[in-house]
């Protein structure tokens, strides 16, 4: 194993009636082969651990992870690690192996009151209901809110990292990377194994395995394809410097200084005139190409004619300038 390269640290489970994992929060993960077992920091869990079932029908009980970050994912709890080390900024996306893992995840009921499993959920909020301090009114101080159904929590829940801004917790998932100087606002999502590289404005969609270079801005309702649902294996970047415009979207790849115009979408099959204004005046042809032959090159803007209605790929000197003072996190 020493050959291999690993993670590892204690965590803190919650586990359902029937022995599910729920979720496992780590405080602290070191990479590295892990101490010997006498050596192993072990966070004073004492005061948080619950060996019986409370009345969300969940235990909470200390586990330690070793994780071989190479190899398939074993359990929940290596699952939860391996997310942990992205948030915490300690492995970049893409650069581990996070195939199966919905499958070793369960859906869970994700509350103010903590992660409920979902087949008992109705019963178990009456029961929370129920024994939740009274008012003199007679009214409880707190119902069971629902934040979400899902395999992945948000991030924040878990990992708060230093020098970013996130405007609305629940649109960043458990699994984000985002660098120091990262804006996300109200309306930006980022999603697990993915994120940002440097300081950047987030108020677009940044899908799974799409990573987003420093100086970069993801426009509003702006969009990039990612590889989930499709099931491919070409992940998307964003080099520096550049400009998702907003409500506009890629399905290839930008390289640093370039520019998506406003509402326009480039998928792989576009068709793209390559503009040159020397050709123009001389009346010749212009070379089309698909947007795939374009994918990663840099100092390109790529617009829609409004005269003609076709997509346009020019020629652009210098990128971007994020505002410095607002990225000052």
């Amino acid at each position: 194993m020493s050959n291999e390269r690993m993670a590892w640290g204690w965590g803190l489970a919650s586990v359902d009636a029937a022995g599910n994992t729920l979720d496992v929060w780590y405080p602290k993960l070191t990479l590295g082969e892990a101490p010997a077992e006498g050596s192993r920091p072990n966070h004073q869990f004492d005061a948080m651990v619950h060996v019986e079932t409370d009345v969300r029908g969940v235990r909470r009980i200390p586990v330690f992870t070793i994780s071989a970050l190479d190899e398939p994912i074993v359990d929940a709890a290596d699952a939860y690690l391996r997310l942990h080390l992205l948030s915490m900024r300690l492995v970049k996306p893409n650069t581990m192996n996070l195939d199966g893992i919905f499958g070793k995840l369960t859906n869970v009921v994700w509350t103010n009151f903590g992660p409920f499993a979902v087949p008992d959920f109705t019963l178990r909020r009456l029961d929370v209901m129920a024994a939740a301090t009274q008012t003199a009114s007679g009214l409880p101080r707190a119902d069971v809110s629902v934040l979400a159904i899902d395999k992945i929590p948000r991030m924040a829940d878990y990992v708060v990292p230093t020098g970013v801004r996130i405007a609305d917790a629940d649109r960043v998932r458990l699994g984000a990377y985002l660098s120091e100087g990262t804006t996300v606002m109200h309306a930006g999502f980022v999603n697990f194994n993915a994120g940002t590289l440097g300081v950047s404005m987030v108020e677009g969609r940044i899908s799974q395995g799409v990573v987003v270079g420093d100086g970069s801005d993801i426009g509003g309702g702006a969009s990039i394809m990612g590889t989930l649902s499709g099931g491919g294996k070409l992940r998307n970047t964003i080099g520096e410097h550049s400009l998702l415009g907003a409500n506009a979207g890629i399905g290839i790849s930008l390289g640093d200084n370039c520019v998506v115009e406003a509402g326009l979408y480039v998928t792989a099959g576009t068709k793209i005139t390559i503009y040159d204004k020397a050709k123009v005046e001389a009346g010749e042809p212009l070379e089309v190409v698909k947007g795939s032959d374009l994918s990663g090159k840099n100092n390109i803007l790529f617009l829609r004619n409004s005269l003609t209605g076709g997509i346009e790929a020019r020629h652009r000197k210098t990128g971007i300038e994020l505002n410095e003072q607002l990225h000052k996190n």
